[in-house]
Formats: C-alpha cells, structure tokens, sequence
C-alpha cells in the first residue's frame, strides 16, 4: 500500500466533506449529518498527521541536501543533527498514520449491555462475578461514564449468578468490545477453609445498544407474558405481576426482567436487552460471512473463548490473545486496565492494517 497515495486520496475525500458540512442543507438529514460529522473528525485528524509528514519528508531531503552541497561547516553539522531527529520521527509518525488509516467503526461510539455470568466454580465464581462487574464499574467512573444496573441475580454468598448494567458515554463500545469471553480467576476462596487454591471462570458479554431504528423487530414476532416476580424482593415483588419475559419466537432469544416495581418500566428494560441481543446477532452474522473482517478480530469472537486469566498468587492478569501480562491486579481491578485495553484496540487496529494491505496486494 502507497501510504502518500492513500493520504492524497484522503485528502481530496476531505475536502469534499468539508464542503459538505458548509451545506446548510446537510443538517436537514441528522442520520446523514452525525455519519460526515464523525468522517470530518477521523479525516481532520489524519490531514494534521498528513501536514506533519510531509514537513518531515521535506526536512529530510533539504538536510540531506545541505549536507551534501553546503560549504560551511557549522551548518552541516545542524543539518546533521536534524537529519537524525527527523529521520527517527518518519517512522514513529509512518506508525501512528497506520493505526489511523482504518476508519472507526460507528458502532464504537454506542452504549452497551455488559453482561456477566458465573460459569464453572459455584460460590466462587458467583464472588468473581461480582469482582468484575465492579471492576467495570469502577473504570466507568473514572471515564465519566453513567451505569445503570438492570438485572441481578444475588447469591446467599453475596456474589452474583448473573448481572447485566446498561453503561452509557463516550466510546463506551469502543474501549470495551474486546472483553467479551471467559475470564478465569485464580485464588484461594474465602469460602476454602483448607487454603486451597481454586481455578473459577465467568462469562463476560459486551452488546452495543441498538436503536428502534436499527433492528426490525416484528411485533408477531415477540411474545409477552406477564408475571409475580420470584426471588427477594420485599411483599411489593411478590404480589403484583411485574415481571416481563419476552421470547423472540424465530430466534429463541428469551429475556426475562423482574427487578423493578413497575410492570412497564421492566418491559421497557427486556425490550431494550431483546433489541441488543438481536443487534450483536446480526453483527456476528455479518461479520462471519466477512472472512476478511473476522481475521482482524482479537480471536474468534467466540464467548466460550478464555481470553483472560487473573492470577491473585502472582498478582498477574495475562491476556492470552495478545500474550500481554501485566501486574497490580488490585489496581487491575480497581478499573486501572487502560494499558490492557489499548494494547487490545492497537492490536486489532494493527491486524486490520495488515489485512488490509494484503487485500489491496492481491
């Protein structure tokens, strides 16, 4: 791939945006305005990259020439110093143009589901369910992010079977998207009177919001049945039929909502799971038939996948899909885990890179 070609291309596509954003009659069509609004953001940002680069080539050739031709010595010898700044900047910056040449995709900017369950390990990884979902609530308030707990299953332990948050801001699914898979803990439970040390994992699942707009949902299609919700809850719970579950009859997707008082605020909640889970089935649909995108992806996307191991002994989180290790699980889980999740984003921005090249070479 000719990097200089591509960012001319993309220079002249910017300037066709910018021309569009200066219609008045662009923000007429919202869908269309928010889709050249976010282009104009990834392009301008590139063309500043661009302008850089092209200063660099340019200082290059002239300190290269100066070093040649010029008589004066003091002067080569700047030009010499600066050849040596410039010409170890060139392929830092040749990196950072890499990583930005792969559009965004929109759905980075939506809001999620997150939802974890507890897998193998009973008490234990119903404790490690409850560790997690901290963790992920502790990071949302360190980004500003607003949470909303919409279902939970507590355990007589004070874990969770299962928990499922609603997390809305800015680039929610974008920082998050890689999380969903198995999470396996490693420690002594504190339920273990002998020290032993117990191997447990939970499953994580990250689902980008859908809008009404963006999945079809035939209202034939879904059946409502209405119900007293089961579990704790207090004598209100019990007595009043507020529980909603909705099955999705050709998928056999079925959500069940119970924790609010209130029959129509569950039923809102269950349709806005139903509608995430039919969006991230569409997607795995549209990205399995996409081989080419699925290469791009940090593993298979599978969620009975482990992807990540928190070792409380050696005080280590590993992730096995880009073989990254890093240490202070405490902070870890305290929502310190940026490192760990832009070295995941990098990754999979560096493999679109690559696939993308090989693409454009065939």
């Amino acid at each position: 791939m000719d990097l200089i070609k591509k960012l001319e291309d993309l220079s002249k596509r910017y300037e066709v945006v910018t021309e569009m954003i200066a219609d008045p009659a662009l923000v007429k069509d919202q869908a269309k305005y928010k889709d050249v609004m976010r282009e104009n953001q990834y392009l301008s940002v590139l063309m500043d990259l661009y302008s850089e680069y092209k200063k660099v080539l340019a200082g290059i050739e002239e300190d290269t020439r100066l070093i040649t031709e010029e008589e004066d010595h003091d002067m080569k010898e700047l030009a010499r110093e600066e050849l040596k700044e410039l010409e170890e900047r060139k392929p830092q910056l040749e990196e950072e143009i890499k990583l930005k040449l792969i559009p965004p995709d929109p759905l980075d900017e939506k809001n999620i589901i997150l939802e974890i369950r507890s897998a193998a390990g009973g008490d234990e990884a119903s404790l490690f369910v409850r560790d997690l979902w901290e963790m992920y609530c502790h990071l949302a308030e360190r980004k500003g992010w607003k949470t909303e707990t919409m279902e939970a299953q507590e355990t007589e332990v004070g874990g969770f079977n299962k928990i499922v948050t609603s997390i809305s801001g800015k680039f929610v699914y974008g920082t998050l998207r890689w999380e969903s898979g198995v999470h396996r803990v490693q420690r002594v439970p504190v339920t273990e009177s002998q020290g032993r040390l117990q191997t447990s994992t939970v499953t994580v699942a990250v689902l980008p919001e859908a809008e009404e707009t963006e999945i079809d949902i035939k209202p034939g299609d879904v059946r409502v049945d209405v119900m007293r919700a089961g579990g704790p809850g207090g004598q209100c719970v019990n007595t009043t039929d507020s529980a909603v579950r909705l099955t999705h009859i050709p998928t056999g997707i079925i959500v069940i909502q119970q924790d609010e008082k209130s029959q129509i605020k569950n039923k809102a909640k269950a349709w806005q799971v139903l509608r995430a889970r039919l969006f991230d089935l569409e997607q795995s649909k549209k990205d399995a038939e996409r081989s080419a995108v699925r290469k791009t992806m940090v593993g298979n996307g599978d969620r009975s996948e482990k992807i990540r191991t928190y070792n409380y002994p050696q005080d280590r989180i590993t992730d096995h899909r880009i073989n990254l290790s890093v240490h202070n699980l405490p902070g870890f889980m305290m929502g310190n885990m940026d490192d760990m999740l832009d070295a995941l984003n990098v990754y999979a921005k560096e493999e679109q890179f690559k696939n993308a090249a090989e693409l454009s070479s065939d």
